[in-house]
């Protein structure tokens, strides 16, 4: 582990007045605060969700999801959209709802003696028991009957209703019982009913009945699942303490979750070098993670060569060569397996990190001149490239053929990246602009024309809502994409001559990026204050990125090495 950096020194922009300087101090203060109670822990293994443990595609599992969608909406008041997601997902959310307030109609109309209702709302039900309660309410009306001494009812209700349920009586002797009442003078002359209660108990009795009945009926049977209370949100709450729980810092201070579209990241703001990569030849002019985990690094060089490394030791995993001239720039996709690197040879190369072999596994040609930047499609297998010649280039890798180009730019175009989204292609050119192009249609939607140096770099924001770029005339800007307006601008670095130095995302909060002068400098992000200034290359730093699964930083740099950069404890906090 190399400890060669000394102690980062922490410098802030001046503001315009006192009250401007003070609140920039505090704010300053509060992320360096935050940054320094960090405790670090490691990166521990993660356990590994085989696909047959949770498949996605269940019919169960999915309606798990939309019910505890639903539910989350009715708690929130949604009730008209929860009702229509679960009618076009026909998920029987509210059948026991519907059941409940059915059932609450039948026993006003049982204890109210409204037989017409109460019969016309029991042909609703489908129970298994439902014809023996059907007897036992047709009893009860028949014995009312008795009782009221409406002795042709009586009969007709004998013969039409309670005669095709004989069967469900509950004793043998009950159904003759209930025919000799037409004679008798009370209900209690017949053995069977000696023990009657009268309407106004029996009624109750029989709600009772009705009641038993449906309890049974749900444990019985298979119901509609219960959700517990609040399910989504427990959920999301397991999914946050997890991301915490396993990532290479833990929080002294409680953190304030402000968006589930993205996992946690802890708020880092580096000591010290955590390790020194090298063994390239010349200098590296570009290194990224490889792939949304970032267990390794690639980097590409002015030795032609492009190293795979291995993030936590430094270790040399692969050494890619092909390239006939310097390595510009250096992509991977998701999921790590691939990496691609754009050269001065006019190629692009495509390699495949799970083959132990160094040829490239694809040559993708077209271009004239130096390809200065590629990067991998979110969500495909394409490529867009930019370089000497202006031209934007689309590939497919699989066919490794260009499926279009986008022109326009005056100069040579130095960065090119996809939205987050994957629908727009934004480059960056030596003409001072930056221009975004509707991937599908190939038009050129937007132009910046606002830069007075070379666009060196630019990146997205994960939600696509910002922009941040870099130029040569000493600056890095943000950009609200919505209004196309600058809200913040970052100094403090050197971006004058050399090609290329870039910045870009650290997590929410911050911005990091290289410089001439050969410190990696690190800034609020909201508010354009200079956080850090961290020496330990010895010369110019042409890039620096961020990693959250592995929370570290890394840079490349003139002096031909990389370098991670982490908070360590043992260290003196940032001041």
């Amino acid at each position: 582990m190399d400890h060669s950096a000394g102690p980062s020194n922490s410098v802030f922009s001046s503001a315009g007045d006192n009250s401007r300087a003070d609140f920039a101090i505090e704010t300053r203060g509060q992320l360096l605060q935050m940054a320094g109670s960090q405790h670090y822990v490691g990166l521990r293994a993660r356990i590994r969700l085989e696909e047959e443990t949770f498949v996605e595609s269940d019919p169960k599992i999915k309606e798990d999801v939309i019910r505890m969608i639903a539910q989350y909406l009715g708690d929130e008041g949604y009730l008209a959209t929860k009702m229509m997601i679960l009618d076009e997902a026909n998920v029987k959310w509210h059948e026991r709802e519907d059941q409940i307030t059915h059932a609450k109609r039948i026993k006003k109309a049982l204890l109210e003696g409204d037989w017409p209702e109460a019969d016309k709302l029991c042909s609703k039900l489908n129970l298994r028991s439902q014809k023996a309660f059907l007897y036992a309410m047709y009893r009860q009306q028949y014995l009312e009957y008795i009782e009221h001494h409406d002795l042709q009812k009586a009969f007709t209700h004998l013969n039409k209703r309670l005669k095709p349920l004989e069967h469900l009586s509950t004793t043998a002797q009950e159904f003759r019982d209930l025919c000799y009442l037409l004679t008798a003078k009370s209900v209690h002359e017949a053995p069977s009913f000696r023990t009657w209660e009268g309407i106004g108990p029996s009624r109750e009795k029989l709600v009772e009945l009705f009641q038993n009945m449906i309890d049974v009926e749900e444990n019985d049977r298979e119901r509609t699942p219960f959700v517990p209370p609040k399910r989504l949100l427990t959920l999301l709450r397991q999914a946050v303490a997890y991301q915490i729980e396993f990532s290479r810092y833990h929080p002294g201070i409680v953190p304030r979750i402000r968006t589930l579209l993205e996992d946690y990241q802890s708020l880092v703001i580096p000591n010290a070098v955590r390790n020194t990569f090298t063994g390239h030849k010349g200098n590296v002019k570009c290194v990224e993670f490889v792939g949304e985990r970032g267990q390794l690094l690639v980097s590409g060089s002015s030795d032609n060569t492009c190293r795979v490394w291995d993030t936590n030791s430094a270790r040399t995993v692969a050494v890619l060569e092909g390239h006939s001239s310097r390595v510009w720039d250096v992509t991977s996709n998701r999921t790590g397996n691939f990496v691609a690197s754009a050269s001065a040879d006019s190629t692009v190369k495509v390699w495949n990190l799970l083959v132990p072999k160094s040829e490239p596994s694809a040559t993708l040609e077209g271009s004239s001149g130096d390809v200065y930047s590629v990067q991998w499609h979110p969500g495909s297998n394409h490529l867009v490239t930019g370089g000497y010649d202006k031209i934007v280039r689309l590939f497919d890798v699989e066919r490794g053929v260009v499926l279009k180009t986008f022109t326009g730019h005056q100069l040579s175009v130095s960065k090119t990246i996809f939205s987050p989204l994957g629908n727009l292609i934004v480059s960056g050119s030596k003409d001072n602009t930056i221009k975004f192009w509707d991937l599908v249609s190939g038009i050129c939607v937007r132009t910046i024309a606002s830069h007075l140096g070379e666009v060196t770099s630019v990146e997205m924001s994960p939600n696509g809502s910002r922009l941040l770029s870099s130029s040569k005339d000493n600056s890095n800007r943000l950009w609200d994409l919505r209004t196309v307006q600058p809200v913040m601008r970052y100094k403090g670095h050197q971006n004058t001559s050399k090609n290329f130095i870039r910045s870009g995302f650290a997590g929410e909060s911050l911005i990091v990026g290289g410089s001439e002068d050969g410190i990696m400098h690190i800034w609020d992000a909201e508010k354009g204050t200079l956080l850090s200034r961290l020496s330990g290359h010895g010369g110019a730093v042409y890039s620096a990125s961020w990693n959250p699964v592995q929370s570290f930083f890394c840079s490349c740099s003139e002096d031909r090495t990389i370098k991670t950069w982490w908070f360590d404890t043992a260290c003196a906090r940032p001041q």
